[in-house]
């Protein structure tokens, strides 16, 4: 008798065997409109002052207490509406970056622990926040706009694109302040301040800006 696995079933990894590493996070081949959407909400809504209001809002850390693995099984019941790469809940994410981070890092158990939870935020797509303020990658606000964002074009519809406290190079912040002094979109990654956890913080965040 042949017992089978039935995680295998549904492993993304065979899919992808053959990709090259420039071949993931392309989106500009993208046919799913749910991320191109999912993005232009994102970039049209995500303003200083939206910042702010849901910083008010969730760092307050009152919604529930959960440990790791309770969760980790939440996002069992999240599918990612900003990823071009994987259509699978959001928990095969997870494992699969830990077990990828192990397998590369195998003397850094901290950084394991990183993978494992960096997407844990993402509850809050859960809890009645939509995924445009969840998910995807995140970028400073406060200051202008960084043309190397995925679908940059769509800022142009954002209200801080044409305030002029914004919407300038250094727009409120002071050169190399340092990003612990910067304020990031919202979404899953939050504001998190101890030194390990800063990586998750800034996890989602492709389009660094070098005066930071």
């Amino acid at each position: 008798m042949r017992i089978i696995d039935p995680s295998a079933v549904v492993r993304p990894e065979g899919a992808h065997n053959t990709k090259e590493r420039v071949e993931f996070r392309n989106f500009d081949v993208d046919t799913k409109s749910r991320i191109r959407l999912t993005y232009a909400a994102m970039h049209q809504y995500q303003t200083y002052e939206y910042v702010q209001k849901k910083r008010q809002q969730w760092l307050k850390l009152d919604r529930a207490q959960l440990t790791v693995l309770e969760a980790l099984n939440i996002l069992n019941e999240l599918v990612d509406e900003s990823d071009p790469d994987i259509d699978l809940p959001n928990i095969v994410h997870a494992f699969q970056t830990a077990e990828k981070i192990r397998e590369m890092h195998p003397d850094r158990d901290w950084f394991h622990l990183v993978g494992l939870i960096h997407d844990l935020g993402k509850v809050m797509a859960l809890w009645g926040e939509p995924q445009w303020s969840t998910v995807g990658d995140t970028f400073p606000v406060g200051c202008a706009f960084s043309d190397q964002c995925v679908f940059a074009k769509q800022f142009d519809a954002n209200p801080d694109s044409g305030d002029t406290r914004y919407c300038t190079k250094y727009g409120i912040y002071e050169p190399n302040c340092g990003l612990n002094s910067v304020f990031m979109s919202w979404g899953h990654d939050g504001k998190e301040n101890a030194r390990r956890n800063y990586l998750a913080r800034i996890w989602g965040f492709f389009s660094g800006s070098a005066f930071f």
